[in-house]
């Protein structure tokens, strides 16, 4: 019990100190957790045999990464999602394994094990490249979007792969490692329903499988979280979860499927349900966990000795296997009209293998596809290259990004058949509602935006913009900027914005430039650059919250509404003084201590105006008045004087 206790406090210490200093580092949460797995691993030496175990635990997380996915996907998401989930995924795993095999057969290789190969190394990396989206807000980016469509037929493919490895065996491996196909065979019939079936059979037992799963999550699970949720316990709820996710998964693995495949078709059906929120909230934990303790195995199981070994040798094939993979992604990208940065980020993040690597090179060598020795080489291989993953992220953000940023992208921009009195930089929630008051008191406005899929959103709802980056001097003078009166600035990179409003007044000095800022010192950095007038985008939607609070909480609506007129009166009349306060801050300093003494007494200022009679005198426990309605004389019968 004690060496367990130990164990686990190694593997959570090691992540807690690594994924800080990895992501202060702006390396990623992923990275960090390789990193630490390489630490205490064959670095110290804290832990060894029990990271194989771990690592099928840790296998998990991605099974329940793949239900949380399906989770926020809805059938009819999918289907749209059919062309280049069967398209761009059928060809890129096919190319791939064509490719990899190809080069196997030149190299000396066996049809068998070249096709083997080809087919290990086909796969990505779905829990690394999932985790980094998400950590990077990429998940909804076209790029993001084709990535996982490629990610989710990998995890199909895997199922017919499982069934087709079996008839490559190689007698020869049969024959020298009988003891260890015994062991194999044993276990996987143990836990194999459909082992000893035949083909139409086998086909017949996942089909209802399948169908057992949608019908229940239809019909069965709604009801199930209701009566669990009227409990109001939730621990059970939890439970109840965890037991769903993993009774799939059991299901799945007994009947030769892969779990993972399995859970994310659960998501879905569940993806209308009342509880998705909460079942999201109770599987987090669990998931980022596991996959945390997954990438930490992958990094303690990476084999030194061996490695040192043939160090030119896996590192060659690891290269080769990246940069093949890469072309083919790259081929692909530009045949199904994925490209900028979109093209390099599909590129980028699937250029790896994946964790369903480590299963195929078990079942191949268990199986006698694959001879043990060349089983640990390509094992080593797949693990350098999910390490090496997090760097092309890397690359990916501080090479390839500002690169097409300083283009504008690479589709041209479009070309501007109109002009108005004022300009709109930016087409997004906030430049939207600009636009659109403007447009119904019949105003005129050009609307540029470098994202051209907002673009293209833009125009189905007939709203007219241009697709084009609005910090280029050229495209403003084709904009008509010389006749513009007004230009709004509403993009959302905030250093972009302030040396937007910077040049424009520089440039264009009879402009009034307005301006949207993210925060308090971006609005600072705006009114230094020159900007007419700024607005902080969550400003008056927070004041309007908190007088909506007040009200809820008993507070008379007149009253509420003096406490928040009050409020930002004072916020108002304080903005030149913290901003003089600001001016003077010291160098390398966000702020100054000026600047936060001054807050800290306006802070005290609105305290004490919050808590002051009303201006009518009338003591705070009075009642407050609603002003009468218009045309009030109308609905009351008025006494008669005469």
């Amino acid at each position: 019990m004690t060496g367990y206790l130990i164990t686990a406090f190694i593997y959570l210490c090691a992540a807690v100190i690594a994924v800080p200093v990895a992501k202060r580092l702006g390396l990623g949460s992923v990275l960090g957790y390789l990193c630490a797995g390489v630490i205490i691993g064959p670095v110290l030496g804290l832990v060894g045999q029990e990271a194989a175990r771990l690592q099928h635990l840790g296998e998990f997380g991605v099974v329940m990464m793949l239900f949380l996915v399906g989770l926020e996907l809805e059938p009819r998401m999918l289907w749209q999602m059919r062309h280049r989930l069967l398209g761009l995924g059928g060809l890129q795993v096919g190319g791939t394994a064509l490719a990899v095999a190809a080069i196997g057969l030149l190299l000396g290789l066996a049809w068998q094990v070249a096709l083997c190969v080809g087919l290990i190394f086909s796969l990505s990396s779905t829990a690394i490249v999932l985790q980094t989206f998400s950590e990077k807000g990429l998940s909804r980016t076209p790029g993001g979007r084709t990535a996982f469509s490629v990610l989710l037929f990998q995890d199909i493919a895997v199922i017919p792969m499982l069934a087709l490895l079996p008839l490559l065996a190689l007698p020869e491996l049969g024959a020298s490692a009988p003891s260890a196909a015994g062991h194999g065979g044993e276990g996987h019939e143990a836990l194999n329903l459909v082992a000893h079936l035949q083909g139409w059979q086998h086909a017949a037992v996942v089909l209802a499988s399948v169908t057992v799963v949608v019908l229940a999550g239809h019909y069965l699970g709604r009801p199930l979280f209701r009566i669990v949720a009227d409990t109001g316990l939730r621990e059970l709820f939890t439970a109840t979860s965890l037991a769903l996710v993993i009774g799939v998964a059991a299901l799945m693995s007994l009947v030769g499927l892969s779990p993972a495949l399995g859970t994310f078709l659960a998501g879905v059906v569940l993806a209308n349900s009342e509880f998705r929120h909460e079942l999201e909230s109770n599987i987090e934990p669990f998931k980022g966990l596991l996959l945390g303790l997954f990438f930490i195995t992958v990094g303690a199981g990476i084999q030194f000795g061996v490695l040192a070994e043939h160090r030119w040798l896996i590192i060659g094939l690891t290269a080769g296997i990246m940069l093949l993979k890469g072309a083919v992604l790259w081929g692909l990208a530009a045949l199904f009209g994925v490209r900028g940065t979109d093209g390099w980020l599909l590129t980028l993040s699937l250029a790896q293998a994946g964790e369903f690597g480590f299963v195929l090179l078990s079942y191949s060598a268990q199986n006698q596809v694959l001879p043990a020795d060349l089983a640990q080489l390509l094992s080593l291989v797949v693990a350098l290259s999910m390490f090496l993953t997090p760097v092309l992220f890397i690359v990916f953000d501080r090479l390839v990004v500002p690169r097409y940023q300083r283009r504008g992208g690479e589709r041209e921009a479009d070309t501007i058949d109109e002009h108005g009195p004022v300009i709109i930089a930016g087409i997004g929630r906030f430049g939207q509602i600009v636009n659109r008051m403007l447009t119904a008191n019949d105003i005129r406005t050009v609307v540029l935006d470098r994202e051209i899929g907002q673009v293209d959103n833009m125009r189905k709802i007939r709203i007219k913009s241009f697709y084009g980056d609005a910090t280029r001097p050229a495209l403003l003078h084709t904009a008509g900027i010389d006749d513009a009166t007004l230009f709004v600035v509403a993009i959302d990179e905030a250093e972009q914005a302030v040396e937007l409003v910077r040049y424009l007044k520089h440039a264009h000095p009879h402009l009034r430039v307005l301006a949207r800022a993210r925060d308090r010192l971006h609005l600072y950095h705006l009114r230094d650059a020159g900007a007419d007038y700024i607005v902080a985008e969550t400003y008056h939607s927070a004041l309007n919250m908190g007088s909506a609070v007040l009200r809820e909480l008993g507070v008379h609506p007149f009253k509420a509404e003096q406490l928040r007129a009050a409020f930002e009166q004072i916020e108002q009349n304080s903005i030149d003084q913290l901003y003089g306060a600001w001016q003077q801050r010291g160098e390398g300093e966000r702020v100054g201590t000026n600047y936060l003494q001054l807050f800290f007494e306006l802070d005290g200022i609105i305290r004490q105006a919050m808590l002051r009679d009303r201006d009518d005198r009338h003591p705070r426990s009075a009642r407050g008045w609603t002003p009468p309605p218009r045309n009030y004389e109308e609905v009351i019968e008025l006494p008669d004087i005469d």
